[in-house]
């Protein structure tokens, strides 16, 4: 179990440490031309040279054709070398196809983990137009997961945590557990880690919310601190890194559930 939720939460790891040790490791060339979708069994392939892709434990590929396409963009956008760290999706196939499948409850069960912290309940108590700016753009994001749980989040200042009402996390439960795709599953897995709100990644798995909204409502804090103090390469070079991640899973759910 330890070892899918380690390869989900890759996601969020540091791209700049990643790169280093990518450095020590020669990266594979391209050894391919052409990349197509390949028709199998009512769904679609990625073909490198007519050669379907698969995943490192030798699964198919099989997606609908909009979801076929965006990995056959990854492929098709390497150059000379086959770097994974700009393949988010095939990434995140693998890991749901060789790994989420096997034990989809241990997933299910981590993001409603999250739900217990989720980053939205945690309010600061100061200065006063960053507790307003949290309160637009989060409390209409819990009015509205509220409403579908039938049961509401206790909100918290400052970092003590606060432990959310048996009602609530069971009722959350239940809509994660009715996820019976591994892809879509580790799809909401990876949104919720890299916006710290299962809430978030809940809404962008809805429809609710579009991957950019919710990003940026994950950000109202790193935001304002931007506006005080100014913008960190390193952190900002991590930010866009993570969502490149975030994109590649929203996308993935739309085009699986046909939006």
């Amino acid at each position: 179990m330890r070892d899918i939720l380690v390869d989900l939460e890759a996601a969020a790891t540091n791209p700049i440490e990643a790169a280093r040790q990518a450095s020590k490791t020669e990266l594979p060339k391209r050894f391919y031309k052409e990349v197509a979708l390949l028709e199998v069994d009512g769904g679609f392939v990625v073909g490198l040279d007519g050669r379907a892709v698969k995943t490192p434990g030798h699964n198919r590929l099989l997606l609908p054709e909009n979801g076929a396409q965006l990995l056959a963009g990854e492929f098709d956008a390497q150059t000379e070398y086959l770097d994974p760290k700009a393949m988010p999706l095939y990434r995140l196939l693998n890991t749901a196809i060789d790994g989420v499948a096997t034990d989809m409850q241990a997933v299910a069960e981590d993001i409603v983990r999250f739900a217990g912290s989720d980053l939205l309940c945690y309010r600061a108590d100061g200065p006063e137009r960053l507790v307003s700016r949290q309160n637009e753009a989060w409390d209409p994001m819990l009015d509205w997961i509220s409403s579908s749980l039938g049961s509401r989040f206790v909100l918290a200042e400052g970092i003590m945590h606060v432990t959310q009402p048996k009602a609530t996390i069971g009722a959350f439960s239940l809509l994660v557990n009715r996820i019976d795709d591994p892809i879509i599953l580790a799809a909401l897995h990876s949104m919720t880690t890299l916006t710290g709100s299962a809430v978030l990644g809940f809404a962008v798995y809805e429809g609710e919310l579009a991957a950019e909204e919710a990003w940026k409502t994950a950000h109202v804090d790193e935001d304002f601190n931007i506006e005080q103090w100014g913008e960190d390469a390193e952190a900002n070079a991590l930010r866009i890194w993570k969502w490149t991640q975030m994109k590649a899973a929203a996308d993935i759910v739309d085009a699986l559930l046909g939006r």
